[in-house]
């Protein structure tokens, strides 16, 4: 059985960094696709990123291109989310999940999806 848990996120000011972890268990990151999602209150769940195992080929949503990075360690088989100089528009869940070869940024295509961890950005 696969299972995806996100840990790392907390209570951060304004310009702040953090670094998500989405550890998996009972499947290799190695030969699948990795994305990260979030979600605000009162809002749908949107794309952040994403990663293929395979290639090591990322993607990202405009709004977070420059400050959020996205990485894998197949050896830890964990797939990270560095994200710096935070906002207070990056305060939400985010969450992790495993995806298809196409159509990444529809959250609707993604599976096995983590619990979420909570990010906070403070003025």
């Amino acid at each position: 059985q696969v299972h995806l848990v996100e840990s790392g996120g907390g209570l951060v000011q304004v310009g702040g960094s953090l670094r998500l972890s989405c550890a998996a268990s009972g499947r290799t990151i190695s030969g699948v696709r990795l994305g990260w999602f979030r979600q605000a209150p009162g809002k749908e769940r949107e794309f952040v990123a994403t990663i293929m195992g395979s290639s090591g080929t990322t993607a990202y949503r405009d709004s977070v291109k420059g400050r959020f990075t996205i990485s894998g360690d197949n050896v830890k088989n964990t797939v990270y989310l560095q994200i710096n100089n935070l906002k207070a528009e990056d305060t939400a869940v985010y969450y992790c999940a495993m995806g298809p070869t196409l159509g990444f940024t529809d959250a609707k295509r993604y599976y096995n999806w983590g619990p979420g961890t909570q990010v906070t950005v403070s003025p």
